[in-house]
């Protein structure tokens, strides 16, 4: 059951201390998470109309908190007891302190958390926390050039049904304190002399190169997709052909080799002008970004899953376009497969590693194969990794392209169709064609709006 923290705070309603709130984790070392429909003893409240809610928050956060609070905040439907409720993650800001617009840098418009409670700030620490602002952020670094265009960024938009206007380059920050383009936007924007390597060795080191790829003088965000191909493509050997199919399996879970990868790009000290390095070895994937970790940020709060983003304003942008699900949910991810020693943290780069697994041998996929073809779910679904969820009942007649996408739903209720077919490989009309086949058996169904709802598998 949820009880409040010095992360956590449980509100039954929206009042007129939601901004006090966000401040108070904004400032907080770790974030935190709000949940509003959750009374002090942790039981959901089920209140009307959450679309129109959310928006009120959205908009609440943007506009009345200073420094600009963009990328550092995600809203999200929660099922409790079968209850929606609303749950805000907050992101420790990087520009502390944050304060209520009509208040003020002073304890009435700063505060802090204290245990489960929400303080003012003291005058002294606000004073010393402006001392150190970090001012030096890729927002306020000059673009090497100012003549940018951006028709694919607006493209990558459009394909998530947003539009961006004449005044998009104020809105997502893409613009210095003089009114230029900043780094932000040159990472962005159509053409630029960024580029992402991709190296591949034939053995266990660096001495025999094989291939040597560069994925990038374009947007940032095509650059990642790129890279999210080449490493899809990587990832794969093929295990077993049968009279019926091809049974294939992944040299690393691909859940968390999606979030190391992303994490690596949009965490990367892009001021350095280094960008992050992709390489792949006869036993392992290694993946290394640069920067280290962001001042002020432990080793703890890295595995922590508390959002501490070096690049606000891409992360931002990122989640607009759905590269990024949910703020910190990321290193959660990797360590639901992985242990932390996977990691290596320095004071110039963060390097993971990912082993090839040897059960991922021909041998060692025997068993997981006749396990798929016997058609029989009964209890545990584990579909090559991506889940381990527990459904009443058997599923014996959906094939296995069925039971990839349910195994979706269950690890992740709100996980959208882009996501599924990022995961999965199959294309969006393909992960369409399937859950409709599924709403038709009755298995799965949609629970909400189409933003905010859930996926629901059918006891």
């Amino acid at each position: 059951m949820l009880q409040e923290s010095n992360r956590v705070e449980l509100k039954e309603s929206l009042n007129d201390k939601l901004e006090k709130e966000i401040v108070a984790f904004l400032n907080n070392h770790e974030g935190g998470v709000l949940y509003i429909g959750v009374d002090d003893a942790g039981n959901p409240i089920q209140l009307p109309d959450l679309d129109s809610l959310q928006l009120k928050i959205a908009d609440r956060i943007k506009n009345n908190i200073l420094p600009l609070t963009l990328g550092l905040f995600d809203i999200v439907t929660e099922v409790i007891d079968g209850i929606s409720v609303t749950k805000i993650i907050i992101s420790s800001g990087l520009e502390k302190p944050y304060y209520i617009k009509n208040k003020g840098m002073s304890p009435n418009g700063c505060f802090m958390r204290l245990g489960t409670s929400t303080q003012p700030m003291p005058t002294a620490l606000i004073d010393e926390l402006y001392s150190k602002r970090i001012h030096t952020t890729l927002r306020n670094i000059l673009a090497p050039r100012q003549d940018l265009t951006f028709a694919q960024l607006k493209i990558y938009y459009q394909e998530r049904g947003l539009e961006l206007n004449n005044r998009f380059a104020q809105s997502l920050e893409l613009l210095t304190t003089n009114g230029q383009y900043n780094y932000i936007a040159y990472l962005l924007a159509d053409e630029n002399g960024v580029s992402i390597k991709v190296a591949k060795y034939a053995g266990i080191d660096k001495v025999d190169l094989i291939e040597n790829e560069e994925y990038g003088y374009c947007s940032l965000i095509k650059a990642t997709n790129q890279v999210l191909e080449k490493m899809k493509i990587e990832n794969v050997t093929k295990a077993k052909v049968t009279s019926t199919k091809r049974m294939e399996k992944n040299l690393v879970e691909p859940v968390p080799l999606r979030e190391a990868l992303i994490n690596a790009i949009v965490h990367n000290d892009f001021s350095r002008e280094i960008p992050p390095v992709f390489e792949i070895f006869s036993d392992r994937m290694e993946f290394t970004s640069y920067g280290g970790l962001i001042s002020g940020q432990s080793r703890e709060d890295f595995f922590s899953c508390s959002s501490m983003p070096r690049n606000r304003e891409l992360m931002r942008v990122f989640k607009d376009v759905g590269l990024v699900e949910q703020l910190g949910s990321g290193m959660s991810r990797i360590l639901k497969y992985y242990d932390k020693d996977i990691f290596t943290i320095s004071d110039h780069f963060i390097k993971v590693v990912f082993p090839f697994s040897d059960k991922n041998t021909i041998d060692g996929m025997e068993k997981d194969t006749n396990q798929v073809e016997s058609g029989v779910i009964n209890g545990t679904i584990n579909v090559d990794g991506i889940i381990n969820g527990t459904i009443n009942g058997t599923i014996n007649d959906i094939d296995e392209e069925k039971k990839v996408i349910v195994a979706n739903m269950v690890e992740n209720p709100h996980v959208t169709i882009k996501a599924m077919s990022s995961y999965t490989g199959y294309s969006v009309r393909k992960v369409n064609r399937i859950i409709k086949e599924l709403k038709e058996l009755g298995i799965v169904e949609r629970k909400g709006a189409n933003k905010t709802g859930y996926w629901e598998i059918k006891k």
